[in-house]
């Protein structure tokens, strides 16, 4: 008697797209991209998918919300390559660039807990003298961080000098604290940017407390595509 051998069951590319609401277009092009391994085809040239496919669509649908869709894909396509080891790579850059987040969110709350107002004078506005001494930089500080846009004194029409309003040195105040904890300019921009946008310090709390919630909804998405992804490891064998 003859050894019975099973072989993997076959589905088609609306076996693979139920469920997932995608199109079966969608699976096409997923293949053809190389997020799934290559299908085999029939006589007729129809694909035929295995139980592995489906796998792999659930492994890369679950990577896409903690990676996004393009680091999700080049995984895929690591792994899929036999390049275990460039999709283990891609998969710690997307959590250092996550614990670089929570240091940058940390470092706002820090900066913003501790920033307390300068006295103006009364005229609501000062130069760049008096705020640099008050900050404990050089003048010539305060000019660089005006040229990279993170501080906006206006000029006295009569005399042509800066005048910082208290916005001007609530921004002057916070880029000093990012800058001494070890923030580049270019990284502050954004943050300063955050400040502006919702109209000083006190509205940004509810923007702290939706980036919050932002990083840990990645965080918990992170895990869930590395629980798919290992299983899919598994499945290859």
């Amino acid at each position: 008697m003859g050894q019975n051998l099973k072989t993997p069951r076959q589905l088609r590319p609306v076996d693979l797209a139920r469920g997932h609401g995608l199109s079966t277009q969608a699976v096409r092009n997923y293949e053809e991209a190389g997020i799934l391994p290559a299908a085999t085809r029939s006589p007729h040239g129809y694909r035929a998918y295995t139980p592995l496919h489906a796998d792999a669509l659930r492994a890369f649908l679950a990577l896409v919300p903690g990676h996004g869709h393009r680091t999700a894909a080049a995984i895929m396509r690591a792994v899929n390559r036999g390049a275990a080891e460039d999709a283990f790579r891609l998969v710690d850059e997307s959590h250092a660039q996550l614990l670089e987040d929570r240091r940058t969110l940390g470092a706002v709350e820090s900066a913003l807990r501790d920033l307390e107002p300068v006295p103006l004078p009364e005229s609501g506005g000062t130069f760049i003298g008096p705020l640099a001494a008050k900050l404990g930089i050089r003048p010539a500080t305060l000019r660089k961080w005006e040229d990279a846009g993170l501080v906006r004194p206006h000029r006295d029409p009569r005399t042509g000098y800066r005048v910082y309003d208290g916005a001007a040195v609530r921004d002057a105040r916070l880029t000093g604290q990012l800058r001494r904890g070890g923030y580049l300019l270019e990284q502050i921009a954004p943050l300063i940017g955050r400040v502006r946008a919702a109209g000083g310090v006190e509205p940004l709390e509810a923007a702290l407390h939706d980036w919050h919630g932002r990083l840990s909804a990645r965080g918990r998405a992170l895990l869930a595509g590395a629980a798919a992804l290992d299983a899919y490891l598994r499945a290859r064998g």
